[in-house]
C-alpha cells in the first residue's frame, strides 16, 4: 500500500472512531405523551382498578416525579410547551387547541428538542398525535423530526371542516365503544406519513399499537446512532379504541382497557431496548399532556387526590403523572419537587453538553439535578398557570398557590373574581381556601404574577399562519 493510500486509510479509521465514541457518549431519548391521563391513572400513582407493571418497572427502575406540571390544561398549548420549554402564550400557541380548519401551528422558527438533537447528529422521529398545526410547514417534518406517522390533531376531529362527527358525552362513548367499526364508519380522523394522508379514516383500533411498532422499527434501524423517538400517543382522549382481540365489551371498562393496552405497548418498547442493549443508555420518560376529562366518566381518567381535571387550572388539571429511567437516574426513588414539561428541553440541553441557542428566550430550567438526585431542591421555584384560552389565572410560588379566577363568558361582567389560595404543601386537594386570612399574600403573589405575564406578553413571538 502506497503511503499516501495508507495515511487516507488512517486518517478515515480514525474518524470513524471518534464518531463512534461520539455517538456511543450521547444517550438516547424516548418521550411518550399520552393524552388526557389523569394523575390517578396509574398503579404507581395509586390506582387500584388500572393495572400498568410496565410503566411501574419505569418508576421501578427510575424515578416518580409527583409535583410534576404541564403548562396547559388542553392538548395544543401543553405540546407546544413540551417541545419548546416555553409557556405557550411565549410562542403564540396558547389560545386554546387547533382545529381542521385552523390555519395556524407552531413556528419552524421555534427550537424544538427535536431541533436541538438533530443538530447534535441524533436521528429523530415523531410517532403519534402532533396537534400543532396540520399544514405541511408546521409539520413534525418541518419542527426538527427526520420522519412522522400520527394524525394531525385529535381523534375527535373530523377532516377537512369538523363536520359530521358524532355526538353525545358519556353515554355516547359507550355507543361508540359498543361498535368497533364506528372508528370507519363515525369517523374521518386522517393518518398522516411525513407530509402525506395514508389513511382517512385510520383505523383507531390499532393505531397505539402502530405507533409503537413504529417506534421500535425506528430505533432498531438507528441503533448505531443516537436517536429521540417522541411517541405522543392519541388515547386515552375520547373516542376509545383498543384492538378488537383485546377489548372488554363492557363500555364501564373502556378506559381501563385502553390504558392497559397503552402500558402494554410500553412494555414491548422496552423489551426492545432491552433487547438491542440500548436501556442503559437510554431516557426513558412517561407522562401525560394535561389531566383526566372527568365529564366523560368512565371514558375518562381520575385525577386521584386532586382537584378537578382537564380544562382547569386545578391540580388535577395540570399536575400529571411523571416517571422516568435513564443514565444517573436513582432506582426507586420519588421526587416531590416542582418541575414541568418545560424543563424537559434545557434539561436534555444539558445532559448533551450543548446548550442553547440564545436567540429565543425560553421558560424552562436545567433540572438535571433533580432527575439524577444529585440536588434535592428544585431550581423552580414559580410556575405560571394559564386557562385552556391562554388567560392568566394563576401563580405558584414554593407551596403557595394562588388562584384568580375572573368571571366566565356567560357570567355577569360585573362579578367579582373568585380568589383561591392553597398551601399545596398541607393541601394537595385545594380544599382549604386561604385567602381571606392570607390578603397579603394574596397582594404578594397576584402583583408577581401579573409582571411575569406582562413580561411574556411584551416579548412574545408569533406562531406560523398561512397565507
Amino acid at each position: 500500500m502506497k503511503l499516501g493510500s495508507f495515511l487516507k486509510t488512517c486518517v478515515l479509521f480514525s474518524f470513524l472512531f471518534v464518531a463512534g465514541t461520539l455517538y456511543a457518549a450521547k444517550p438516547n431519548f424516548v418521550i411518550i405523551f399520552t393524552d388526557d391521563q389523569g394523575y390517578g391513572d396509574l398503579s404507581c400513582f395509586g390506582s387500584k382498578t388500572i393495572k400498568t407493571p410496565n410503566i411501574d418497572r419505569i418508576a421501578q427502575e427510575g424515578r416518580k416525579f409527583t409535583s410534576f406540571m404541564v403548562a396547559s390544561p388542553v392538548c395544543t398549548p401543553s405540546r407546544a410547551a413540551l417541545l419548546t420549554g416555553c409557556y405557550p402564550k411565549r410562542v403564540g400557541m396558547h389560545q386554546h387547541v387547533l382545529f381542521p380548519a385552523s390555519k395556524k401551528g407552531l413556528n419552524p422558527d421555534e427550537h424544538t428538542i427535536a431541533d436541538h438533537l438533530k443538530g447534535q447528529g441524533y436521528a429523530t422521529a415523531c410517532f403519534g398525535k402532533w396537534h400543532l398545526g396540520h399544514h405541511k410547514e408546521v409539520l413534525p417534518t418541518g419542527n426538527g423530526f427526520d420522519t412522522y406517522y400520527g394524525i394531525p390533531y385529535s381523534n375527535d376531529m373530523n377532516h377537512p371542516d369538523n363536520k359530521g362527527k358524532p355526538r353525545g358525552g358519556w353515554q355516547g362513548m359507550d355507543i361508540l365503544w359498543n361498535d368497533p367499526e364506528s372508528t370507519l364508519t363515525k369517523w374521518k380522523t386522517p393518518l398522516f406519513e411525513d407530509e402525506e394522508i395514508v389513511e382517512l379514516p385510520v383505523d383507531q383500533r390499532t393505531v397505539t399499537r402502530r405507533y409503537t411498532q413504529k417506534s421500535i422499527e425506528f430505533i432498531k434501524a438507528n441503533k448505531d446512532k443516537p436517536f429521540f423517538v417522541y411517541l405522543p400517543h392519541s388515547m386515552p382522549h375520547i373516542p376509545l379504541y383498543v384492538p378488537d382481540e383485546i377489548r372488554d365489551p363492557d363500555p364501564k371498562n373502556a378506559y381501563i382497557n385502553t390504558i392497559e393496552h397503552i402500558d402494554a405497548e410500553v412494555g414491548r418498547l422496552l423489551t426492545a431496548l432491552d433487547d438491542l442493549k440500548l436501556a442503559e443508555n437510554t431516557y426513558f420518560i412517561y407522562t401525560t399532556d394535561n389531566g383526566p376529562w372527568l365529564p366523560f366518566q368512565h371514558h375518562g381518567g381520575s385525577a386521584g387526590p386532586l382537584r378537578e381535571g382537564k380544562g382547569t387550572t386545578f391540580e388535577g388539571g395540570q399536575r400529571v403523572p411523571c416517571v422516568m429511567r435513564g443514565p444517573g437516574i436513582p432506582a426507586g426513588s420519588v421526587c416531590d419537587e416542582l418541575t414541568g414539561t418545560i424543563d424537559i428541553l434545557p434539561t436534555i440541553a444539558a445532559i448533551t453538553g450543548k446548550p442553547l441557542p440564545k436567540r429565543n428566550k425560553i421558560d424552562g430550567m436545567d433540572v438535571s439535578g433533580l432527575w439524577k438526585g444529585a440536588t434535592k431542591k428544585t431550581p423552580r421555584k414559580e410556575f405560571l398557570h394559564y386557562t385552556s384560552r391562554g388567560a392568566i389565572e394563576g401563580l405558584r410560588s414554593g407551596d403557595w398557590k394562588l388562584l384568580v379566577k375572573k368571571p366566565r363568558q356567560n357570567q355577569p361582567k360585573n362579578r367579582s373574581p373568585q380568589i383561591f389560595l392553597f398551601d399545596l404543601g398541607k393541601d394537595v386537594g385545594e380544599q382549604n381556601n386561604l385567602a381571606q386570612a392570607n390578603p397579603k399574600v394574596v397582594k404578594t403573589l397576584q402583583a408577581r404574577m401579573e409582571a411575569l405575564d406582562a413580561e411574556i406578553k411584551k416579548n412574545a413571538r408569533m406562531p406560523w399562519f398561512k397565507e
